[in-house]
């Protein structure tokens, strides 16, 4: 009888020990592409293929975005700024400004979290 159990115990062990080390299949990230990279793709696909025939090949054009430039935080440094506009936070005056709350305090210093300049940015 404690050979059965010895046995059932081990059994027991190596299926859950199976079961625990498999990965749940995680869903796949759709893949952002750009525009350009985008249009490009769809031009060399168009191509004709080339013939012996006096035939003017057809021409693609591709169509750039308006706004290629990436949104820059719009932060005012007391101090030197990155080349992205951020400030530089090796400066001192710099990190002064990032400490300093942008609204009201409170007796021992804190933000009063009560008003709107004081509340943290939604992360979008």
């Amino acid at each position: 009888m404690k050979k059965f159990f010895i046995l059932a115990t081990m059994m027991f062990l190596a299926v859950s020990a199976s079961v625990a080390q498999t990965k749940p299949a995680q869903p796949a990230k759709p893949v952002k592409k750009d525009a350009t990279q985008a249009a490009a793709k769809t031009a060399e696909v168009s191509k004709p293929a080339a013939t012996t025939t006096a035939a003017k090949p057809a021409t693609t054009t591709v169509a750039k975005p308006a706004a290629t430039t990436a949104a820059k935080p719009a932060t005012t440094a007391a101090g030197p700024t990155k080349k992205d506009g951020t400030a530089d936070m090796r400066y001192k005056s710099n990190k002064e400004a990032a400490k300093a709350p942008a609204g009201p305090t409170k007796k021992d210093g804190t933000a009063d979290m009560r008003y709107k300049a004081n509340k943290p940015k939604p992360k979008s």
